[in-house]
């Protein structure tokens, strides 16, 4: 009787995509035409008649807006998604069809994004994925859109894993939201002279595509003209500095505007952020085997940091990285930014604020110093070369260059030994290198699934070595590097007993 029961419980229906995807594409393809056909335009009517662009271009247009939506009309129609007890399946394809699948226990991440066109209609696009790093997209599936009532349906029923529920009942609720007070850190970046640069670029490129670039060029020759040579370049600087920090400022609250980082019934935690574009990350807790505490070298001279995930099937990809995908808490005062680690990690003090790191050695300072040297030799040389071969304005480049470099060099050095330090608290190896970005991991060590020891010629001369932890998480590889010998060994046997034993030489043998 059960099995007759069994067998008749049928299986859950495919569903579409919203078929508001077509209007969706529609008005992006509109966009895209009239960003593209207002300078085609003034382009076109140095050649033909006002009347000829006009038609030249609505016709483009319309044919272009026609067929993008054609496209997605066939692609809306020919996908479906379920979800099974066991696995989630995807089929699309317009010309070539193909039906993937994958093993709901397999599943780490359900990712939530929704730029300001499918906001707009309150629709979203879901990104499933297990976190494999692999080639191509074999790791993930792409729905695009959905509802958002279909979208939370399908995070909160991948991401369900029972049996996690009771342990964690009394932590659920919001860990931090945004306070804007965190935006000044946003400037103290290397992005912000970044961001000034391409705007001076990209004005450039726009009045290009109107045909007005030299006029541009000119106004601002003929602006700086009356300005001494020094003065003009202290005066762009100054205006790209400016700039860089408004768009600093600007890019910070577009992407962690309404911020909010929440544990979840079910062992997840979830980040939501955006102003235009939305975005809801969620990483499960079993899957967390710790966290890095980061510090560019602009938050760290004021006091701040920023907590990223260590957790298997997260931001395994470099474009992941890049793209902030495992951050779990943006920039802020480093004794909050402790406190949220703590938080995240369920312990009373964070494994980064509660031990005390120990130094490496003096000749890890050495090799730094010459790795300094080397750079400016590097870039000092050629200059030379070229001063005493082609021209002998380079050797004065070369000499100006050099005394700023010289210094400079030499200070990230000695930051990068002070940053240098590893230790054990508790269930935690915490290891910390970088002067330009500082990071400081908290690593478990029941994550750890084993040891590379490398030493190099110039190490083993002066006594040193690189002991790396491997684990499934994050990088997969988070070194102590440029530690003593013995002292280095000692750590990694320390941090997981007898995993490094059976390498080990003991003196008394």
């Amino acid at each position: 009787m059960s099995g007759s029961v069994a067998e008749s419980v049928p299986e859950p229906e495919w569903k579409r995509l919203d078929r508001r995807t077509v209007t969706v594409t529609a008005l992006r393809s509109l966009g895209v035409a009239v960003a593209a056909g207002v300078p085609g335009s003034f382009w076109l009517s140095k050649v033909f008649p006002l009347w000829a662009v006009l038609a030249i271009v609505v016709a483009a247009a319309i044919v272009f807006v026609g067929v993008g939506t054609a496209v997605d009309r066939v692609r809306w129609s020919r996908t479906r998604y379920r979800v099974l007890p066991d696995r989630f399946e995807l089929r699309k394809g317009i010309v070539v069809r193909s039906r993937r699948s994958l093993q709901r226990d397999r599943i780490r991440t359900v990712d939530i994004t929704a730029s300001p066109l499918l906001r707009l209609f309150r629709l979203v696009h879901v990104k499933v994925g297990t976190g494999e790093q692999t080639s191509g997209d074999s790791s993930s599936l792409s729905l695009n859109p959905v509802s958002r009532a279909d979208a939370e349906w399908l995070r909160t029923t991948l991401l369900d894993r029972a049996g996690t529920r009771e342990a964690e009942a009394t932590q659920n609720g919001t860990l931090s939201t945004l306070d804007l007070s965190w935006a000044r850190y946003a400037p103290v970046s290397f992005v912000t002279p970044t961001l000034g640069a391409a705007a001076f670029g990209g004005a450039l490129q726009v009045s290009e595509w109107f045909g007005l670039q030299s006029d541009v060029v000119m106004w601002a020759v003929d602006l700086l003209d009356e300005i001494p040579l020094v003065g003009a370049i202290l005066l762009l600087v100054a205006v790209g500095l400016v700039v860089g920090v408004v768009a600093a400022t600007a890019l910070f609250v577009e992407m962690w505007w309404q911020y909010r980082l929440e544990r979840e019934p079910g062992g997840t935690l979830r980040v939501r952020r955006g102003l235009l574009t939305t975005r809801s990350i969620s990483v499960e807790e079993r899957r967390l085997r710790g966290i890095e505490l980061v510090e560019p070298l602009g938050n760290r001279l004021a006091g701040a940091a920023r907590v990223d995930a260590v957790a298997t099937g997260l931001a395994q990809r470099q474009q992941e990285r890049n793209a902030d995908h495992n951050t779990l808490h943006p920039a802020a005062p480093r004794e909050h930014v402790h406190r949220i680690a703590a938080a995240v990690l369920r312990e009373p003090v964070s494994p980064t604020e509660a031990v005390r790191l120990r130094a490496h050695p003096k000749a890890a300072l050495g090799r730094r110093i010459r790795w300094a040297l080397a750079a400016v030799v590097a870039v000092e040389l050629p200059l030379v070369v070229l001063g005493l071969t082609v021209t002998s304005v380079l050797l004065h480049v070369a000499w100006i260059s050099a005394v700023v470099l010289l210094p400079v060099s030499v200070a990230l050095a000695f930051a990068a030994y002070r940053s240098l330090g590893h230790g054990i608290t508790g269930g935690y190896l915490v290891t910390r290198h970088g002067a330009v970005r500082r990071g400081t991991v908290a690593l478990r060590r029941s994550g750890v699934i084993g040891w590379t020891i490398r030493q190099s010629v110039f190490q083993r001369r002066s006594g040193l070595l690189t002991v790396t932890a491997t684990t499934a998480a994050g990088s997969q590889a988070y070194s102590a590097y440029d530690v003593g010998e013995h002292e280095g060994l000692a750590f990694a046997e320390e941090a997981v007993p007898g995993l490094l034993t059976p390498f080990l030489e003991r003196a008394d043998r």
